[in-house]
C-alpha cells in the first residue's frame, strides 16, 4: 500500500481543515482521514479529483516528483 504524505500538506498548505476538505469533496472525515495517514489506498478518481483541486500533477501526490505541476 502507498503512503501519500503530500494529501496532507497539499490541504495545510491551503489552510484547509479536514472537515472543510472532507466537505467539498463530498466524502466521510475517517475515510480521508485513513488516506492521509496511509491506512487505505485512495481511488484512483479520487487522486485525480485532488490533483484538479489543488492544481498539482498526480506525479506530484505520489512523490514521483518534486515539480507540483507540469506546464
Amino acid at each position: 500500500m502507498h503512503y501519500y504524505p503530500r494529501l496532507r500538506d497539499l490541504r495545510e498548505d491551503m489552510d484547509l481543515t479536514q472537515d472543510e476538505l472532507v466537505k467539498r469533496l463530498g466524502m466521510h472525515k475517517t475515510t480521508y482521514t485513513n488516506y492521509e495517514q496511509g491506512k487505505r489506498e485512495p481511488p484512483f478518481d479520487l487522486i485525480i479529483k485532488l490533483a484538479k483541486f489543488y492544481n498539482v500533477s498526480i506525479d506530484y501526490i505520489a512523490g514521483l516528483t518534486d515539480i507540483p505541476n507540469k506546464k
